[in-house]
């Protein structure tokens, strides 16, 4: 059984969604409650996943090497340029809107001072925007990133898509992505890891 440790609302929340997708069992351990959690990874950061004695850390390969592992749809494996661009999309979710989201993290806990904070933010959310149009060209002839079915992309988008409701800028979501987020939000398998794990413990993310 694998051992996932997270932070409510965290990036950690898209392995627990994917475990679930995958069908395996795993105990949830939440970091705040460890001694000495930089013994177990000295980023300090989440996920981390233990597979019997191997700790695997950074998300995005913790995915990977979870796709690789078990049987799924998630990850295309037949076609070597249909997996190839799903890893694109999981890196894009993972190396470029993460960073994008972690602007506004960061900038809320830096700058103290509302008015001043104020323009770092916009500056973040219209980066951020950006980004969202470029996955709704995506989305523009199928319902997923993955196609017909939902990919590990689409589900870590869903989650870094809910981040934006704890900031006072204009988060934009497009209409076919926001139509994606709900489908994968409110699949069965998914509702209980997305919605009792988002809590404001997500502000906690870059510690």
């Amino acid at each position: 059984m694998y051992t996932l440790y997270y932070l409510p609302g965290a990036c950690a929340l898209a392995t627990q969604v994917i475990l679930r997708e995958l069908k395996q069992p795993f105990e949830l351990v939440d970091k705040r409650g460890v001694d000495n959690f930089l013994a177990i990874n000295p980023t300090g950061k989440v996920p981390v996943l233990n597979d019997g004695g191997n700790t695997l850390v950074e998300g995005a390969a913790i995915l990977l090497y979870l796709l690789n592992k078990h049987e799924n749809n998630l990850l295309p494996q037949a076609d070597v340029f249909h997996k190839q661009q799903a890893i694109e999309n999981l890196l894009f979710a993972n190396a470029t809107m993460h960073p994008a989201y972690n602007r506004l993290f960061f900038t809320t806990g830096a700058i103290a001072d509302e008015h001043a904070r104020k323009p770092f933010l916009e500056a973040a959310a219209v980066a951020i925007n950006e980004l969202w149009v470029l996955v709704e060209k995506k989305l523009a002839q199928q319902a997923f990133l993955g196609g017909d079915q939902i990919s590990a992309a689409d589900i870590i988008l869903a989650v870094y898509a809910r981040w934006g409701d704890y900031f006072p800028v204009d988060i934009i979501i497009p209409e076919k992505a926001g139509a994606e987020h709900t489908l994968i939000t409110y699949k069965p398998k998914n509702t209980c890891a997305l919605n009792l794990s988002f809590q404001p413990a997500v502000f906690n993310l870059l510690r």
